[in-house]
């Protein structure tokens, strides 16, 4: 028997469909929810979260009963008791094993990680560890693509990838990236399926992140971070199939660069600016007043020790004048910058040792002899930094910088140290060393800021050529005889 569906569909007695009969997005949503509280625009909804497999034939979507079956496990949530009150310094496991490891506490593992990684950013328990504020190492079983979520891939990854000895205030800015980043991927793709990445998944990501006002960079950047968490998680052999990450298209690289009149600026008007505070009582509420701190002064060290040595922001802020795990270190006797953090392995930022111009370790021994550095070299309230990128755009704006030819962030003065050691004729391997860079890289990027570049072909091409006679070879006679 069949019967007439409101939209004049035929709808086929359910005694006639198999599990894998593909079905029509609305039928499927007829014959599985008889009661017809799921429409087409649920099953659809599904489908993009990807909790919902499905197949396009002819420019029309179909599923089956079995693959709305999944997805009634994956969205099932069990019952459970009042959950318990936890303690300050407890979260609830990770959930990143099974398919639905986190169901037991009725929470899915896309809002486990992210109620993780939002208490390990802001929780202020000094030396508790970032893996005890993850709980503990998550269990990994094996599965298939099409039943473990992103957010079990990305949680397995943040914990293997994270120091689990370091304190939360000792995470560098490397991490803190790493973790903000899988916060930003857990966000949108945590409740996907690792079968549903797919080129259009990502170009919907891409999408998603330039509307949130990043640009294609910062979002291959993530997916860049995804694809190493579900290579890392089939490494673990924890999932069969595989996974394939759509990346768009590298940018131009950032060739702006500071000029020296502008880093003293910029220098300056860190060094001098003092704070304006609104008074909020008496006679005078509402009146701005200058106050006697001076909130950016750590921002003019960065300048100087970022111009003078082109190392990364983070190898900056870390940079403390006593040996101390995780952190660079600077010795003020030999001049030597150790710019990998004592006990971390070597990763592909290249952070050679590298030796402190005269200028700068007068600056530096000055600051540590005068309490101005008590032990990291950038300090903003006796705390080393972990960020400086607010505070660097606040005197960008102070200094009056032109930023219509190219953003000037923290890394810019990586570039400017390049190209003024190019501009002063360095040797490109004393360069390349000293920066921690490729010779390939620089010669690329910074290579047309040399004196030498091509500056034989531009001396030649002006000359006029020279006229050159051919001169008779005469055969020496033959002896006679």
């Amino acid at each position: 028997m069949r019967k007439k569906a409101h939209s004049d569909q035929l709808v086929p007695d359910l005694g006639n469909v198999s599990l894998t009969t593909p079905l029509k997005l609305d039928v499927a949503a007829r014959l599985a929810f008889p009661d017809g509280s799921m429409k087409l625009s649920g099953l659809r909804c599904e489908i993009t979260r990807g909790r919902l497999a499905y197949e396009m034939i002819a420019g029309k979507y179909y599923t089956t009963l079995g693959d709305i079956e999944n997805m009634r496990r994956l969205c099932r949530v069990h019952a459970t008791a009042t959950a318990p009150v936890l303690k300050h310094n407890e979260m609830p496991a990770v959930a990143v094993g099974g398919v639905c490891s986190s169901m037991e506490t009725g929470t899915s593992p896309q809002e486990l990680l992210q109620a993780n990684i939002k208490t390990c950013l802001t929780k202020s328990t000094s030396r508790t560890s970032v893996i005890q504020l993850l709980r503990h190492n998550p269990e990994r079983h094996a599965g298939d693509i099409d039943q473990i979520p992103i957010a079990q891939v990305l949680s397995i990854y943040l914990c293997d990838h994270i120091d689990s000895e370091s304190s939360r205030n000792d995470l560098s800015i490397e991490d803190r990236a790493l973790i903000q980043c899988i916060s930003r991927l857990n966000a949108y793709w945590g409740n996907i399926t690792l079968k549903n990445v797919n080129t259009p998944a990502g170009k919907a990501y891409v999408k998603h992140r330039i509307n949130k006002g990043s640009g294609r960079g910062g979002a291959r950047r993530d997916l860049e971070v995804m694809r190493a968490a579900i290579n890392h998680h089939s490494k673990e052999n924890l999932h069969y199939g595989n996974v394939n990450v759509w990346l768009p298209d590298r940018g131009e690289p950032r060739v702006r660069w500071l000029t020296r009149a502008e880093v003293a600026r910029m220098i300056w008007a860190a060094y001098r600016y003092r704070e304006i505070q609104t008074i909020h009582v008496g006679p005078k509420k509402g009146q701005k007043v200058i106050t006697g701190r001076r909130p950016l002064r750590h921002v003019a060290r960065f300048l100087l020790i970022g111009c003078y040595t082109g190392s990364r922001a983070g190898t900056i802020a870390s940079a403390s004048k006593r040996h101390a795990e995780g952190h660079s270190y600077v010795d003020l006797e030999r001049g030597i910058f150790y710019r990998k953090p004592i006990g971390k392995r070597a990763t592909k930022k290249r952070q050679t040792t590298a030796p402190i111009p005269p200028r700068l370790l007068a600056h530096l021994r000055r600051w540590a002899r005068k309490g101005i550095a008590q032990e990291y070299f950038v300090e903003f309230n006796g705390r080393p930094v972990t960020s400086v990128k607010k505070a660097f755009r606040t005197v960008v704006t102070l200094a009056k910088i032109d930023t219509s030819i190219g953003a000037v962030v923290p890394h810019t003065l990586r570039h400017t140290a390049a190209t003024w050691l190019m501009q002063n004729g360095t040797d490109i391997w004393d360069a390349a060393g000293y920066l921690g860079m490729t010779v390939e890289v620089l010669e690329r990027v910074y290579g047309h800021h040399h004196p030498d570049y091509q500056a034989d072909a531009a001396e030649r091409i002006t000359r006029r050529p020279k006229m050159l006679s051919l001169r008779k070879r005469v055969a020496p006679d033959q002896p006679n005889g």
